[in-house]
């Protein structure tokens, strides 16, 4: 369990230090002995120390340390989609969150594939409808959803990225946020995403 909450902590470090979130936005959930570790309500990834995590069981409900993040909800119910991840990493990072508020996506494939890595790592993104921060009314969506995709993106808010490691969804969250970035950089541009047999090719399982 103390590994766990080190994990944990450092991978809230890397995401503050590095500009992923900022103030107390995201949160960051690993299965655990007995549970789900997650960073607690109100809480900045920069400050939060590993005494402070908040265990829940794979409902959501609160078990020990202090309140959970509001949306603690959403990463039981993506681990309770995805049986064989261990960590799911949610992030208002600027370019992902930026796409969340687009007009006219696709709301079954969000980013093309504009890189090899993001085909690999993401495969496609589906686009959530609005819910506000903490209603978990969303929860039967997302869970429904992430059974067939290992990160969602939440409109008008951010990624919600499941891995089987804590670093493999650090990693995946990177890898989305980074394609963001291209994606709107280039809008206005002609782009040459792969085609969908490189994809294919790419695509991980689910």
């Amino acid at each position: 369990m103390n590994a766990r909450r080190d994990d944990l902590i450092r991978a809230a470090r890397s995401l503050f230090d590095r500009g992923l979130t900022h103030g107390s936005t995201g949160n960051l959930s690993v299965r655990a002995e007995g549970g789900i570790l997650v960073t607690p309500t109100g809480s900045s990834l920069g400050t939060v120390t590993a005494d402070e995590l908040s265990l829940i069981d794979d409902r959501g409900r609160h078990l020990g340390g202090p309140a959970p993040s509001k949306e603690a909800f959403l990463h039981a119910a993506v681990l309770r989609a995805r049986p064989g991840a261990q960590a799911v990493v949610h992030t208002h990072s600027t370019h992902a969150a930026a796409v969340s508020c687009l007009a006219d996506l696709d709301p079954s494939d969000a980013l093309p594939p504009l890189t090899a890595y993001f085909a690999m790592r993401i495969g496609r993104l589906p686009l959530l409808p609005y819910y506000a921060p903490g209603d978990d009314a969303l929860e039967a969506l997302a869970e429904r959803t992430a059974r067939d995709h290992v990160a969602l993106l939440l409109s008008n808010h951010g990624p919600v990225v499941a891995g089987k490691t804590l670093s493999a969804a650090m990693d995946a969250l990177e890898e989305l946020e980074e394609t963001a970035k291209l994606f709107l950089l280039l809008r206005g541009v002609a782009t040459r995403p792969l085609t969908p047999a490189q994809v294919d090719a790419l695509r991980p399982p689910n």
